[in-house]
């Protein structure tokens, strides 16, 4: 099943937040960074939705170090991307070949893995490479796989820095992949934040897509209102950076957050134990 909004032109992005530039654009230079003194070199869509979502966890993993394992479905999703990439890149390629790959690639990235979910994300690649290639051969070949950008607001200390999945520079669409086992019926606002600020980095002319794929279903979503996604992106790195003002050690910092176990982010009993000896529950 394939579902795609209608298109329509959209507004300009390149400024759409007081000023927004791309890469290090000239001019004063950025106000020191609290970020930057806990070692902090950039923001990224992924860092401020982490913050936004569970404070506590941003602390654990952004100031004290202390990384949550990564689970299979995290896996899961980069091993179907690789599928999909190849299959888009080689448009000749047979689809079990790039299964096969994406397969591999799972099987390397979930070796060393206790994630009981891992069968059953494993299980899960080869009908999502084949829903991302039915989603996104139509396209053609991507310009770009995988590019970095780099936007930098006036009013924020430090750069975004974020990696496209699929730019297709000839019709002026980028797409962001996004694996699951159940469908999404619209784009969730945080990968709406995250494409809104690729479109700023890239061009004031393009239009972000995001695709969700399980293994037996497919829907690209037009994401809208940008501009307004954007600015939120951009008041939460703020946020960020008052947050990190307050206090130069993290375990002070530590004491005005606390961990939500009930959030899927402290599924991984190993997050929760670090987290115990932070927060004493």
């Amino acid at each position: 099943m394939s579902l795609e909004h209608n298109l329509q032109p959209l507004s300009s992005l390149g400024a759409a937040v007081a000023g927004g530039t791309t890469g290090g654009a000239g001019g004063p230079p950025p106000p020191s960074s609290a970020a930057a003194r806990y070692g902090l070199k950039h923001f990224s869509a992924s860092s401020c939705n982490l913050f936004q979502s569970d404070p506590a966890l941003f602390v654990m993993e952004k100031l004290l170090g202390i990384r949550s394992p990564v689970g299979c479905a995290a896996h899961r999703g980069s091993a179907s991307e690789a599928g999909v990439a190849a299959g888009l890149m080689n448009p000749d390629k047979p689809l079990v070949e790039c299964q096969e790959l994406a397969v591999k690639e799972f099987d390397r990235l979930s070796a060393l893995s206790t994630d009981p979910a891992r069968d059953k994300e494993r299980a899960a690649v080869p009908g999502i490479v084949a829903q991302g290639l039915d989603a996104l051969r139509p396209y053609g070949v991507p310009s770009h796989t995988q590019l970095k950008i780099e936007w930098q607001h006036p009013d924020l200390p430090l750069p975004f820095i974020g990696y496209v999945d699929f730019y297709f520079e000839q019709s002026g669409v980028i797409v962001d992949l996004k694996t699951q086992h159940r469908l999404a019926s619209e784009v969730a606002v945080n990968h709406a934040k995250q494409i809104s600020l690729y479109c700023a980095a890239i061009s004031d002319n393009l239009e972000g897509r995001v695709t969700y794929c399980t293994p037996a279903k497919h829907a690209t979503y037009r994401v809208e209102n940008m501009r307004e996604h954007l600015s939120a992106l951009v008041k939460v790195a703020q946020t960020i950076e008052r947050f990190l003002s307050i206090n130069d050690d993290p375990q002070a910092l530590a004491q005005y957050v606390a961990p939500n176990y009930d959030s899927y982010l402290w599924n991984d009993t190993r997050a929760r134990q670090a987290a115990f000896q932070i927060w004493g529950f």
